[in-house]
């Protein structure tokens, strides 16, 4: 066990006796029938139950687990951490009825870029490539291409004023 529990409350004559740890111990060691009950922790104290409550404890607790590590895995976020100060929920959730204005722009723009990138050399391709597709830093595709940051740096912004032109005309 890793704590030891403030109280123990064990089943006698119909009702519940309270015991401190210790004489719940010393009662253990005395009389081998208290090996055979079963006790769930509550709040700090163990409470004796019968076996279909220690089952059905045990069993609720381990689904509890087996969810937290799903959310963990899938990196859920709780709603019930959103709240403000006084604990009212935050309004944060995004309209979701879509500007079809904004959709439409933001497609044409796609389809421009995509047709911007296909004019550019080779070298100007990988270097895009790799800094906004692979999302290697300027340092990274700088070893790659055994140039140093600085270099890539420069090219990157030569490379993105010549996308810019491209897609305005």
């Amino acid at each position: 066990m890793k704590y030891a529990p403030r109280k123990v409350y064990i089943k006698e004559n119909g009702g519940y006796e309270e015991l401190s740890y210790m004489d719940f111990c010393r009662r253990r060691e005395a009389d081998q029938t208290y090996l055979d009950k079963l006790f769930i922790p509550i709040q700090g104290c163990l409470l004796e139950v019968v076996r279909e409550q220690y089952t059905d404890f045990y069993r609720d607790k381990e689904r509890w687990r087996y969810l937290q590590k799903l959310d963990t895995k899938n990196s859920l976020l709780s709603l019930d951490g959103f709240t403000d100060s006084e604990g009212n929920p935050l309004d944060f959730i995004a309209d979701e009825a879509a500007d079809i204005a904004e959709t439409v722009v933001n497609t044409v723009m796609v389809d421009r870029l995509k047709a911007a990138l296909s004019l550019l050399s080779d070298s100007e391709q990988v270097l895009i490539r790799a800094i906004f597709f692979e999302e290697l830093s300027e340092r990274e595709v700088g070893l790659r291409l055994g140039i140093t940051q600085s270099v890539v740096n420069k090219r990157k912004a030569r490379i993105l004023i010549k996308l810019r032109k491209i897609i305005e005309n």
